[in-house]
């Protein structure tokens, strides 16, 4: 599988929602309304040529005038670019934007969604201290999930996730949650399996080996599926059961809670939640675009003390400024942990 396949793998496990909002007219030029040719943004670096003219004139439009997600640069996206202004946000802000017009969005979801991607105060703090974790910690990208390993979705999910760090390796630092959405009979003695089996240092090959295996979780499994791996079954039965464990997933689970995670999978990259409705790969490109960037709003990756998080820009709309609702919910529905 190409890697832009297994990305298009990552959308389609993530848009649970049953539909998705698809363009509302045909690209046929003579089924345009009729009048004089709308006015055309351009901007350097953004190719339109995808779009129908309708599409443009909306896209000009959006551009135009939601204001630019750096707060030293107050004026709308399309005069931040032009004017080449000191916000490394400007060029992917309108990328993003292109993106939503192209999928067949309405105004009121890109505007959602531009919120979710560049305002600040949907930029959480999600530790990841204690956590496992695999990549370089001097990554410019941080990216943790929360996983139920009884959940379904999360199953599928994990290879393509696998193949995603192992295609950006020395790009991405990937942290895991052990996420119990409480509605499935082992997964806390899954999570506690692959918690001791990561105190003799093989967390991830027991994580690989349980969501392979997400059918047959007894304790009499997870025991052959230690045995498999080299591991000491009675000292994985200890850690198992001690307070170690118990205060490892009671951890995650409140980071989750206080996090408002509805689902499983749910992914935070720098600290910032996964719209599951874009593409992995393109938010993790953009997102490095931003990092490896100068000037305003940059975007930093793991914090001191052992979190994901970004510095604070800037976002709203020069129209409806503070009017866009909450960032879209669809991601992370895999499974809901009502």
């Amino acid at each position: 599988m190409g890697f832009r396949a297994f990305s298009a793998v990552i959308v389609g496990i993530f848009a649970l929602s049953g539909s998705t909002c698809g363009k509302s007219t045909t690209d046929d030029p003579s089924k345009e309304k009729a009048g004089p040719d709308p006015a055309v943004v351009v901007l350097e670096g953004v190719d339109t040529n995808q779009l129908t003219t309708r599409e443009k004139k909306e896209w000009g439009q959006y551009v135009s005038e939601f204001l630019s997600p750096c707060p030293n640069v107050p004026v709308p996206i399309a005069q931040c670019v032009k004017e080449k202004r000191d916000c490394t946000r400007c060029l992917p802000a309108a990328k993003h934007v292109l993106r939503g017009v192209k999928d067949g969005m309405s105004r009121e979801q890109i505007e959602k969604s531009y919120k979710n991607r560049f305002d600040p105060a949907m930029v959480k703090n999600v530790p990841i201290d204690g956590s496992p974790t695999k990549g370089p910690e001097g990554a410019p990208i941080t990216l943790v999930e929360f996983a139920d390993f009884q959940c379904p979705h999360c199953a599928e999910f994990a290879p393509a996730l696998d193949k995603l760090v192992e295609t950006r390796k020395g790009e991405i630092r990937f942290a895991y949650k052990l996420y119990n959405l409480g509605k499935f009979p082992q997964s806390e003695l899954a999570a506690r399996a692959a918690f001791a089996a990561g105190k003799q240092g093989k967390f991830w090959e027991m994580h690989h080996t349980i969501f392979a295996n997400q059918q047959r979780l007894t304790q009499q499994d997870l025991d052959g599926m230690a045995g498999q791996l080299g591991l000491d079954v009675s000292r994985l039965h200890a850690d198992m059961q001690s307070q170690e464990a118990s205060d490892r997933l009671a951890k995650d689970k409140k980071l989750g809670e206080d996090l408002k995670i509805e689902g499983t999978p749910s992914i935070f990259i720098n600290g910032r939640q996964f719209d599951g409705h874009q593409d992995l790969n393109d938010w993790i490109t953009t997102e490095l675009e931003m990092v490896r960037g100068s000037g305003g709003g940059t975007t930093t990756t793991t914090a001191a003390s052992g979190s994901a998080s970004a510095k604070p820009g800037s976002v709203s709309s020069a129209s409806s400024a503070g009017k866009a609702a909450d960032a879209p919910k669809d991601a992370g529905k895999g499974e809901a942990g009502r």
